[in-house]
């Protein structure tokens, strides 16, 4: 059976364009692969975090991912700093990353834009997610259309390393999803929907209120023609909304589209937001059950004794191959 492993970052309440571009995936894949599914606290930390918010995102992620409908019995969920090997497999991809492979990775370029200080984490990151994935000897990883240059980076880590070293790492093969990758801001929709924007109408939050994801898809920015169609050049707004949609009801764009010709944009936007709820509803009813529950710590303390049983075994070839530690002189 092929691995798959997949992290999300515990810097916020995750958006709908998280949902379905990353857990929605990951709900549908669990019964047919062997999932490593991480909360990639580490990660989070390369920029500031107020640690009481950072404790409570990690919990409240870890309900979502359950709520969303991930069984532990099948899927492996754990933090990503329960586990010291990814740490320590970072460090060592370092060593072998190169400066200028970093500096053309655009994520960095776009959260260093503008600022003073920078931390040296925030720059040396993709590595320390090369580990995330190679531990497992992960077979795929689904990611959103923005991830797709750290994997790119990904695989040619694992491959200068197995040609420098050993043949330690599985290369990882990208998986997007055909609807659904890439969920643009409500009210720039020629920009990623993300939680960290300070225009609160721009996204819609896994566990915003039933009236917030109303009045936020009824605010969306469309156009002015009035008309249902799929033109990410001339429409982009509209076709964002239809993308959401059609993710969400599981119709195609081109059935939305006949749907609604003539009707405007009012409708549409009250379906799109009927859509949403149909999704999240039951998921919020679910993450607020787990998060007042045990069941949660002892899914989360059984993912961290599989993932470092998993992880360890996979670190210690690769500090082998490195010539890292030490040969012990037995009688």
């Amino acid at each position: 059976m092929e691995t798959i492993f997949s992290g999300i970052q515990p810097s916020g309440t995750p958006t709908i364009g998280n949902y379905l571009g990353a857990l929605k995936q990951f709900v549908q894949l669990q019964n047919d692969y062997n999932c490593y599914f991480c909360i990639v606290d580490e990660h989070a930390i390369t920029v500031p975090q107020d640690r009481l918010k950072l404790r409570e995102n990690i919990r409240s992620l870890a309900a979502l991912y359950v709520a969303c409908g991930l069984d532990p019995e099948q899927a492996t969920l754990f933090i990503q700093s329960e586990v010291p090997a990814h740490a320590q497999l970072g460090w060592m991809l370092q060593s072998i990353s190169y400066m200028g492979e970093l500096e053309r990775m655009t994520q960095f370029k776009d959260k260093s834009a503008g600022k003073e200080a920078i931390s040296s984490a925030l720059f040396t990151y993709p590595s320390l997610m090369a580990a995330d994935i190679l531990l497992y000897n992960a077979d795929i990883v689904p990611v959103g259309e923005d991830q797709k240059q750290h994997l790119e980076l990904t695989r040619d880590l694992a491959q200068r390393f197995n040609n420098r070293f050993n043949d330690i790492f599985t290369i990882p093969d990208i998986r997007m999803p055909e609807v659904g990758a890439r969920i643009m801001s409500l009210q720039e929709p020629t920009k990623k929907m993300s939680k960290s924007d300070e225009n609160e109408k721009g996204f819609i939050s896994m566990l915003d209120t039933p009236k917030q994801i109303e009045k936020k898809i009824k605010s969306a920015v469309t156009d002015s023609e009035g008309v249902v169609k799929f033109d990410k050049v001339n429409k982009p707004g509209v076709s964002n909304l239809l993308t959401i949609h059609a993710s969400c009801s599981g119709e195609s764009i081109e059935e939305l589209e006949k749907r609604f010709a003539g009707q405007g944009y009012g409708d549409f936007k009250q379906s799109t937001a009927n859509a949403v709820l149909s999704v999240l509803q039951p998921i919020q009813e679910k993450h607020a059950e787990l998060m007042q529950s045990e069941e949660l710590d002892d899914i989360l303390d059984s993912g961290a004794e599989k993932a470092n049983q998993a992880a360890n075994k996979t670190l210690a070839k690769a500090m082998k191959a490195m010539g890292l530690g030490r040969v012990k002189k037995r009688k």
